[in-house]
C-alpha cells in the first residue's frame, strides 16, 4: 500500500499530493483523506494521473452535485459532457485571437472564483491537463483565506459584514461589450453573498470575491469597484499565489470558497485543452453562512 505524502506548493497554502491514484478514489477509499487535505490546504496538485472523463465525473460527484450550466439548453436524452477549457474548434483548428470564443477564454485571465453568479455556487473545480502548450497557459491560484488572515484590520473593516453582488456578464464586459451581451452570460439574476465565508470544518475565514463582483452593500458602484479592486490587489500579492505550468496528466483541485484562480496567455496558434468539472456547494459546505437577502 502506497503512503499518501504531501509537500507544500507555497508557504501559505496548497500541497502536492503523491501516493494517491485519483481514478481509484471512492467514498470508501481515500476520499475522506482527500477531503481532509482539501479543507486544510485549499489547493491540491496531483501529477501523472491517468483519469478518464467518466472517472473525472465520479470524482467530482464525491464532492457534491456536478454543476451543469447548460442543462436548460440540452435536448431530451442528451447527456452531460465534461466541459473543456480549450481553444480547439470542432474542425481541429484553433480559434482566432479576437473571436468571441477566445475573448471568453481571455475573460478567464481575470481573477475569479467559479460560479459566484449562480444561485448555487461552486465548491471546487477539478481541472485536468489534456493538451498543453510549450509556453504560457499557466493556471494561477490565490488564497483569499491566507490573504484575509494577513489583511490589515482597516481594510477588513471596509468589507466585513457586508454583502457583495455578483453578475456573470460583469466580468465579460471587462473584456468585450459584445461578449457580455451573449445569452449564456445573462441567464441568471444577480447573486448576493456575504463577503466572508467561514470554513465549517475548521472555522478559518476567507474573502469571497471574484471578477463577477460589481457592487458592495453600503457603497455606490464606483466606490464598490474601487474597494473590490483594492481587495483583489491585496489577495493576489505573490505571497498568496501559486502559478502552475501544466503537464499532461496534472490535476488541480481547489476550494472555490477560499481560492481565486485565473489563466495566463499562451501562443493562440497552439492547442490547449483542460478538462474542467465544478461540483456545487451543499448546506454542509457552509452556504447558509453566506446567504444574503436577494
Amino acid at each position: 500500500m502506497t503512503t499518501i505524502q504531501t509537500k507544500p506548493l507555497t508557504p501559505n497554502f496548497g500541497v502536492e499530493v503523491s501516493g494517491m491514484n485519483l481514478s481509484d478514489v471512492s467514498e470508501g477509499q481515500n476520499f475522506a483523506e482527500l477531503r481532509a487535505l482539501f479543507e486544510e490546504h485549499s489547493a491540491l496538485l496531483f501529477r501523472a494521473q491517468d483519469i478518464s472523463n467518466a472517472e473525472h465525473m465520479a470524482l467530482a460527484q464525491l464532492f457534491g452535485p456536478i454543476e451543469d450550466r447548460k442543462a436548460d439548453e440540452r435536448k431530451p436524452g442528451e447527456k452531460f459532457e465534461v466541459p473543456e477549457v480549450s481553444n480547439v474548434q470542432k474542425d481541429g483548428s484553433t480559434s482566432g485571437e479576437m473571436d468571441l470564443h477566445t475573448l471568453n477564454l481571455k475573460s478567464n485571465f481575470l481573477w475569479h472564483s467559479d460560479s459566484t453568479f449562480l444561485p448555487t455556487p461552486a465548491l471546487t473545480n477539478i481541472l485536468i491537463g489534456r493538451v498543453v502548450t510549450s509556453e504560457g497557459g499557466a493556471t494561477e491560484l490565490a488564497s483569499t483565506r491566507a490573504a484575509w488572515a494577513a489583511m490589515p484590520e482597516a481594510l477588513k473593516a471596509k468589507i466585513r459584514g457586508r454583502g457583495i453582488w455578483h453578475r456573470y456578464s460583469h466580468s465579460r464586459r471587462k473584456i468585450s461589450p459584445e461578449l457580455a451581451e451573449l445569452p449564456m452570460f445573462n441567464k441568471w439574476p444577480d447573486q448576493h453573498w456575504n463577503a466572508v465565508w467561514p470554513n465549517p470544518v475548521n472555522g478559518r475565514e476567507a474573502l469571497y470575491i471574484a471578477s463577477h463582483a460589481f457592487k458592495v452593500d453600503g457603497y455606490d458602484e464606483t466606490e464598490s469597484q474601487a474597494l473590490l479592486d483594492e481587495l483583489m490587489a491585496f489577495c493576489t500579492q505573490p505571497e498568496f499565489t501559486y502559478s502552475h505550468q501544466w503537464a499532461v496528466g496534472d490535476v488541480l483541485i481547489w476550494d472555490q470558497r477560499a481560492v481565486l484562480h485565473r489563466g495566463t496567455p499562451w501562443p493562440y496558434e497552439q492547442p490547449r485543452t483542460l478538462s474542467s468539472i465544478c461540483a456545487s456547494v451543499t448546506e454542509d459546505d457552509g452556504i447558509g453562512s453566506i446567504r444574503m437577502p436577494a
